[in-house]
């Protein structure tokens, strides 16, 4: 399966990896993603990539489990979050 990245602008004019689609392991960068497997939102704070801090999350399956960003703030609206998953064509179960 291969991994696809689209970037596009953010309001503010810079850009971000919005829309890119990577494994639920790759995830490295605090930000909102959305599993594609389920539709529920991740928000990942930069306190949880931290070497050592709890809940450290493991997910295992038999296929790859892909998650795709939505922003680099962890803490977007849920409404804001709903409509940039739809802007990626994933399902919404939040």
């Amino acid at each position: 399966m291969t991994t696809q990245a689209t970037l596009r602008p953010r309001e503010s004019g810079s850009t971000e990896s919005f829309g890119a689609q990577l494994p639920f392991e790759g995830i490295n960068e605090p930000g909102c993603y959305i599993c594609n497997w389920t539709g529920h939102l991740l928000r990942i704070p930069e306190d949880g990539l931290k070497a050592g801090r709890t809940p450290g999350i493991e997910m295992s399956a038999r296929e790859p489990l892909f998650v795709t960003r939505l922003s680099d703030n962890p803490y977007l609206p849920v409404s804001k979050a709903r409509l940039l998953a739809a802007d990626c064509d994933v399902p919404v179960n939040f």
